[in-house]
């Protein structure tokens, strides 16, 4: 069996029927002209079942050790149960896209299986309009979001007329490279050494960086009405916007579309709070996930990401303002960050997303400040319009986690031309998600007369 790295144990430690620790994504394909999109997913799902060799990604859950000692060691099957993991689903009629969203907002709040292969794949037909969509969900202790994206997206082609089918769970594999073999006692012990033999430096580099006022840190953030207790149900919200007109305000303001991202959602939540008497007088702090993975890695399970803390300006009402100061923010803690190996890298960032872990301890929530307000995470996704035995990739939506504390979250990929947002709430503590996405219309909207795009 294979050793659970410590961050990737994380996701399975905290996680609870309130708390799925699984990634999702939601694609959506126009199928080729003169096929109904039934008749073309009936057809590929009989291709699909086809293939029968699973890479490791696919066969891992976690194992025990000495008869019930959890969370150390990953199992691999030498059987998948395909028919539990490759499963088709209908719409109700109408069949609009609010239905789509409903079905995978119920999918994206279930458990997944631990003890099978964590992963499964909904092939979902009935939409009125001829599309299909297809839902995928990794638990993140598996893999991260950037590499279930890279690997999804490896089962399509850019070549409209290739009609070969690929499926995620047989594609080539790159694993990491293997250390000299040792007993587990030892793996552990260098696992503790190594963990034990950073923080010193990454905890001296916090406290530089704090005094220098170029590194935010957690606990900075205000209270908000997303920073409490959440049960287990979901929902979900998606939306496409063009990337040219991100790139437009990028230009006319001399930032990052990263920044300009930033703040279309820093103007988006604070008209919602505003909306819901609920802004607060200080700025919200956004957690931005940044992947550390070299181009070799992008196909290796794990997690390996960096964590930036950005001070989103909710309090300065001027849009072009807000985007200045969040360019800043960035630009700092980016700066830190790149003065560090990548071990180091990912010390710090662990330490910083440490205080996730304490909301599972009662009142901890309540009692305490928030460590940032939001998630919002820009995942890398196609530069070119991609194909599924020539049914066109229309949208291409992720969707991640919600935690205690942390109610909302917002992560996108670029889909060709557009920008895909994919938005998860605790269904109980979020009223109206949905209005979010006319507030990101808003403030793109914004943003685009303050820089003159």
């Amino acid at each position: 069996m294979q050793l659970i790295s410590p961050t990737d144990s994380m996701f399975l430690l905290v996680e609870s029927r309130e708390h799925p620790m699984h990634v999702g994504g939601l694609q959506l394909f126009e199928p080729p002209e003169g096929i109904s999109g039934s008749e073309f997913l009936r057809d590929m799902h009989e291709r699909m079942i086809e293939h029968t060799e699973f890479q490791p990604t696919f066969r891992k859950h976690p194992g025990t050790l000495l008869g019930g000692i959890t969370n150390l060691m990953w199992a691999e099957d030498d059987e998948v149960d395909l028919d539990y993991h490759l499963r088709r689903s209908a719409l109700p009629a109408p069949g609009r896209v609010r239905e789509l969203l409903e079905l995978t907002s119920r999918l994206h709040g279930t458990l997944l299986d631990r003890h099978r292969p964590l992963w499964e794949a909904h092939l979902i037909e009935g939409l009125s309009d001829g599309r299909f969509a297809v839902y995928v969900k990794f638990h993140h202790a598996l893999i991260d979001g950037v590499s279930a994206l890279k690997l999804t997206q490896r089962a399509l082609s850019a070549d409209p007329a290739d009609t070969e089918v690929k499926v995620p769970w047989d594609l080539p594999y790159k694993p990491r490279p293997k250390p000299p073999e040792a007993s587990l006692l030892q793996k552990l012990g260098r696992t503790a050494g190594s963990v034990a033999g950073l923080a010193p430096s990454t905890l001296g580099l916090a406290r530089a960086a704090l005094l220098e006022q170029q590194l935010q840190l957690p606990y900075g953030a205000p209270k908000t009405m997303f920073n409490v207790p959440i049960g287990g149900a979901r929902r979900v919200a998606a939306q496409s916007w063009p990337l040219e007109r991100i790139r437009n305000v990028k230009a006319g303001a001399g930032v990052t579309v990263n920044d300009a991202v930033l703040a279309m959602c820093a103007g988006a939540l604070r008209a919602y709070l505003l909306e819901q008497n609920a802004l607060p007088d200080t700025p919200l702090i956004a957690m931005v996930p940044v992947s550390l993975r070299t181009e070799e890695e992008a196909d290796t399970g794990g997690n390996m990401t960096g964590i930036l803390l950005c001070n989103l300006a909710t309090d300065i009402v001027d849009p072009a303002k807000r985007l200045d100061a969040i360019s800043t923010s960035m630009r700092n803690n980016k700066k830190v960050f790149s003065q560090l190996p990548r071990t180091q890298a990912l010390a710090l960032s662990a330490t910083m997303l440490a205080p996730l872990g304490l909301g599972a301890v009662p009142g901890f929530v309540s009692n305490t400040p928030p460590p940032f307000n939001i998630v919002i995470s820009n995942v890398p996704g196609n530069r070119d319009p991609l194909f599924w035995n020539g049914a066109r990739l229309a949208g291409n939506y992720p969707f991640s986690i919600a935690l205690d504390g942390q109610a909302v979250n917002i992560t996108l990929a670029n889909n060709a031309d557009n920008l895909d947002f994919g938005l998860v709430a605790a269904r109980g503590s979020v009223p109206h998600m949905q209005r979010l996405l006319g507030h990101l219309e808003d403030s793109l909207k914004e943003l685009e007369r303050a820089v003159g795009a």
